[in-house]
């Protein structure tokens, strides 16, 4: 298997600028404590995929002091970067390609995103140029890719109900293959919490 990594996209979880869709529901402490064990769970299993190392794409950036209490183990740290969400997802996968991996690009949010389901999308670009799993609210909770094209990112409105099925539509303009995978659910609003049950103790 040609190497894949996985790039996960997550702020550091501190209260009042973490989950602020939750703070109504859990408050501001609450909201950051979960999106702290959100990332640890979601760090813990990109390395029980044994896919290589993988990568925490910070916002702030890896110095930032909001990173001291929080900063996981397992993972190469590195500054997510400016620009809007699109240009940063582009940055990454740009890089990651350019060395001659795969790559997966996750949020922190998705617990259901298991090893097992990571794994799966590594072997499916074995075979597919593209693999997506496409979220509820209308995103996508992974997008893994073995080549790039810059239309998969610009010009799209994010946090949006359209974002899975344009990145699907603008993959199939190009001619690529792509598997679509199940349909996960992230925890962004307070009816989405019973998904935090699937979060173990990291």
């Amino acid at each position: 298997m040609t190497p894949t990594r996985i790039v996960i996209f997550a702020k550091a979880p501190v209260p009042g600028a973490a989950k602020t869709r939750l703070v109504p529901a859990l408050g501001k402490e609450g909201a950051a404590r979960l999106a702290a064990r959100m990332l640890a769970h979601t760090v813990a299993e990109a390395v029980a995929a044994k896919l290589g190392t993988p990568e925490l794409c910070a916002a702030p950036s890896p110095e930032s002091p909001d990173w001291t209490p929080f900063r996981p183990v397992g993972v190469h740290m590195i500054d997510q970067g400016e620009g809007d969400l699109g240009e940063r997802l582009a940055r990454a996968a740009t890089r990651v390609l350019a060395g001659g991996e795969r790559v997966l690009l996750i949020g922190s949010d998705c617990p259901a995103l298991d090893a097992a389901r990571l794994r799966t999308a590594a072997e499916r670009l074995d075979t597919h140029d593209a693999v997506i799993h496409p979220a509820h609210d209308g995103g996508y909770a992974l997008l893994g890719l073995r080549r790039l094209d810059q239309s998969l990112f610009s010009n799209i409105v994010w946090s949006t109900a359209t974002v899975a099925a344009d990145t699907i539509a603008r993959i199939a303009a190009l001619g690529w293959s792509l598997h679509i995978g199940d349909t996960l659910r992230d925890i962004d609003h307070p009816e989405d919490l019973g998904e935090a049950d699937r979060i173990g103790a990291h």
